[in-house]
């Protein structure tokens, strides 16, 4: 069975054959992938919400945009180094692919010593700006302190997993992937309602689990020496490459901040609503992310496949992929976007005992249903952009629509649904905002994909 699954969904060389099949074989397992990986952050949701409390869940989601922004360093280490690797791959070129891999390494290692200090030191001040309710401070503190002296793990294996797509192989990731979840899901039950270790619990779980997955992916990584070596001496930084990758990846980490630093700061509005919405935001955020998974799947597929097929100088390849890729992508979305809606009463209901959150949370995932399709759009043409080397273009869609349009859409709407009745304002302005954003975003990056740009910008 396993040979099977290796000899279909295994590495895969995107300069040949049908653009549309090969991005789907893909895509697949990195979905699968993708899901599985959302479900750490879910069922770390889930235990805490069934076991301590919607307080306790209320802190988790809390913590997350928090977390997400610390984290900008390496989806832009991820990002470079991915698009250089597949690019290089596609050309054959052994050297500039071994000097890649080694100086990024080394170059993760910095990142996340530096992380680790820095992090330590602004969590407790940046939760206090954003007026994290008294009672569950100290277990948002306690649940991001455990995952920032365990970010090497999670840092490792973001990287790797990069690195490995960047070669076509989307399988082995999966493979390691589901491992780590399944005890992450054992460890988290065991820690929690075994142990009663409560938030601190499931970030431990966390750290342990994606440690796992990281030394499986060096492990294969160390394996693949008929298109790379990994000798010691390509540890050494090399100037040049490390250059490049910040080059192509500090758009897109500048992106994934402007976007996390969005959620932080619209989470501090979300936090004037009181903890029945705040906890509402974490079920949405959670089942968002499953929703999401397919357009960030498609997204990293078609990178990959356009830096491929741009190193190998197939640049009509790369149009007809990019158009067939974002119609399978929309078609996805839609289908599981629908799914959602069907069945929403009962996927909130996973995450609390009380009804009344059950049923704000379907509600309010009700706004959000058809910037799902408009994502696709977004992420499928996105992609495309980044793998041919223009990760600038992306950056500024997103510095439009997450910072001149949906702070400023949340914060005014609910200025304006002020009443004496309501004198916080209409909570579901923080979803409308999202959905406008979101609706905006497909369009201006269709418009920018259009124009031609990035066709300018191969290494």
């Amino acid at each position: 069975m396993l040979e099977k699954l290796t000899r279909l969904f295994g590495q895969v060389d995107m300069t040949q054959g049908r653009p549309w099949e090969k991005i789907l074989i893909f895509t697949v397992p990195m979905l699968l992938g993708n899901i599985a990986q959302q479900l750490y952050n879910t069922v770390d949701s889930i235990v805490v919400g069934k076991y301590v409390g919607d307080s306790a869940l209320a802190a988790v989601g809390s913590a997350g945009p928090v977390f997400n922004l610390l984290l900008v360093l390496f989806v832009g280490i991820s990002m470079g180094a991915g698009i250089m690797v597949s690019q290089y791959y596609g050309s054959r070129d052994r050297e500039n692919l071994s000097k890649t891999i080694g100086s990024t390494l080394t170059l993760t290692a910095a990142a996340s010593l530096l992380l680790m200090v820095v992090g330590t030191l602004a969590i407790r001040p940046l939760l206090e700006a954003l007026d994290t309710p008294e009672n569950i401070m100290d277990w948002c503190t306690s649940y991001l302190m455990i995952l920032l002296w365990g970010i090497v793990g999670l840092a490792y294996y973001n990287i790797l997993c990069g690195i490995l797509r960047g070669l076509g192989d989307s399988l082995s990731a999966l493979v390691y992937l589901l491992v780590a979840t399944v005890l992450n899901i054992i460890l988290d039950v065991w820690f929690v309602a075994g142990l009663g270790m409560e938030v601190g619990g499931v970030a431990l779980a966390t750290v342990i689990a994606q440690m796992v997955s990281a030394v499986l992916c060096l492990m294969k990584l160390r394996k693949m020496t008929e298109y790379f070596d990994m000798e010691t001496r390509y540890l050494k930084p090399d100037r040049e490459n490390i250059r490049t990758v910040i080059r192509l990846g500090l758009p897109s980490g500048l992106t994934q901040a402007i976007f996390s630093l969005a959620m932080v700061v619209v989470q501090s509005l979300t936090n004037s609503f009181g903890e029945m919405i705040i906890a509402a935001n974490v079920i949405i955020m959670r089942v968002d992310g499953f929703a999401m998974m397919p357009n960030f799947s498609f997204g990293t597929a078609m990178t990959t496949y356009a830096g491929q097929n741009v190193g190998a100088k197939q640049h009509d390849r790369v149009k007809q992929g990019a158009k067939q890729g974002t119609f399978i992508a929309a078609g996805t979305s839609a289908a599981i976007t629908g799914l959602i809606l069907l069945f929403g009463p009962y996927l909130m209901g996973i995450f609390t005992n009380t009804q009344e959150l059950a049923r704000l949370s379907a509600d309010m995932m009700k706004i959000l249903a058809v910037g799902y399709i408009a994502m696709a759009v977004t992420q499928s043409l996105s992609g495309i952009m980044r793998g041919a080397g223009d990760t600038v273009t992306p950056m500024w869609i997103s510095l439009l629509t997450t910072v001149a349009v949906r702070v400023p859409l949340a914060y005014g709407l609910v200025y304006l649904t002020r009443t004496p009745e309501l004198p916080q304002g209409r909570y579901e302005s923080l979803w409308i905002s999202l959905l406008v954003s979101w609706v905006l975003g497909a369009v201006v990056t269709f418009v920018f994909y259009k124009a031609g740009r990035w066709k300018k910008k191969a290494l």
